[in-house]
């Protein structure tokens, strides 16, 4: 929740109010790369993510920039004071001192209004703190220009605050994507097509009248780049292409060795699941506490749906749904069952977090199954195996983020046993 301190995080002071720089800040208030913008799209981001940690970091910056919100508009509130007793003032924004009656509001320098058109929030993590990563590049440009177009000292030194905070954001919305260890151009999930992804098309050619020339650097020569004269002059028939455009959708594959491929991780997750609705009753059944009996109870019921779609999945394949041994299923489950042994002899809430550590490895162990099986799938244009297989993955997904969630709770009752012996 939040809650308002009757303090600025910075404190403002203005010796010299200056209407017309008073309207320049409203573009910081208000508009595309304002403190409004940037406490919705990282709040907004920080809702949807399933990641605890980065979630955390996007509520944290979400919510400074709500502070950062109330120092612009108490900075331009100051400037624009003089607006609402003063013509001259006025008359150098009339939206301002008539329609606002001199104080701020939800629009830019020009007037136009705030929009969550502004705001760039896609659900994936590591595209989303990109974009993150430039909003916070151009709102500390935008504050270097007014910064530029002020002499009040007071004002300058609440923007070079300001501007400063812009880049410690930067580099935590960085480091937050190397930390994800991601492949610099790994975005998403479907493969770009080999070839056509390393090609560099000169569209732009020959010389302008201004000095323009054709030009190679990094991002055109070197590495795996392949330099390719403009299609629009292949299409003419230049007589020397450079090299011909890669027009092939997908990469060729041994469709028959991905598809025996897809069978065999379908069988083993097969038995996977069938292992599990039979441990899950015992683990429901050595749950201590109320939220993680009715967890496992309510996975149960996920995970038999989750054997109808791997049975539909074999349908759609034209393939029987026999099981494969899953050997790696069998040691978790072995394993949880020394855990649940030695839980009887535990405190209710060690107990059942070393319960939690037991299904959680064995929810990472699906995920990775389900992962493999739908990215084949995908590989193999089965759109409809796909579909069901990324419907398991997504339960298999919240049933881990559920379980952080029942952990969390129970590692607080594991510090204060007697708060919650009164409780009881």
């Amino acid at each position: 929740m939040y809650h308002h301190v009757k303090k600025l995080m910075f404190t403002v002071r203005v010796d010299e109010p200056d209407p017309r720089f008073g309207n320049m800040l409203l573009e910081q208030f208000g508009g595309a790369n304002g403190e409004l913008a940037a406490a919705m799209q990282y709040s907004i981001q920080g809702l949807n993510c399933e990641d605890p940690d980065r979630k955390d970091l996007l509520m944290d910056i979400g919510t400074e920039e709500l502070s950062h919100l109330e120092v612009v508009g108490t900075l331009a509130r100051m400037h624009l004071k003089p607006s609402k007793f003063d013509r001259q003032a006025a008359e150098a924004d009339p939206l301002i001192a008539i329609a606002g009656g001199g104080g701020v509001n939800l629009f830019n320098s020009q007037g136009n209004a705030w929009t969550a058109d502004y705001l760039k929030i896609t659900g994936e993590l590591d595209v989303d703190l990109r974009s993150n990563i430039a909003a916070e590049a151009r709102a500390k440009i935008v504050y270097e220009r007014l910064i530029n177009f002020t002499d009040d000292a007071g004002t300058k030194d609440a923007l070079q605050f300001l501007m400063t905070r812009e880049i410690t954001h930067m580099k935590a919305f960085s480091l937050a994507l190397e930390s994800l260890a991601k492949p610099a151009f790994s975005i998403g999930r479907i493969a770009p097509t080999p070839g056509l992804v390393d090609q560099f098309f000169n569209d732009s050619t020959g010389t302008g009248d201004h000095g323009e020339i054709d030009t190679r650097g990094p991002w055109n020569e070197g590495g795996d780049w392949v330099f390719t004269e403009s299609p629009a002059i292949q299409a003419g028939g230049d007589p020397s292409p450079t090299a011909a455009i890669v027009t092939e959708s997908s990469p060729p594959a041994d469709e028959a060795g991905l598809g025996d491929l897809l069978i065999d991780e379908l069988r083993d997750i097969l038995h996977a699941e069938k292992q599990l609705t039979k441990a899950l009753p015992k683990m429901a059944q050595a749950a201590r506490f109320d939220q993680l009996r009715e967890l496992f109870e309510v996975h149960l019921a996920e995970t038999e749906a989750q054997i109808e779609r791997i049975n539909e999945c074999f349908q759609m394949l034209g393939q029987s749904a026999r099981a494969k041994p899953c050997k790696g299923m069998m040691g978790l489950v072995e394993e949880g069952q020394e855990i649940m042994s030695e839980g009887e002899e535990k405190e209710d809430a060690a107990a059942d977090l070393a319960l939690i550590g037991a299904a959680q490895r064995v929810e990472h162990y699906e995920i990775a199954g389900y992962t493999t099986a739908r990215n084949l799938a995908q590989q193999l244009r089965h759109s409809a195996v796909v579909s069901l297989l990324s419907k398991s993955l997504a339960e298999e997904e919240n049933a881990d983020q559920l379980l952080n969630q029942v952990a969390r709770s129970l590692m607080s009752v594991a510090k204060m046993p007697a708060a919650l012996e009164q409780t009881e």
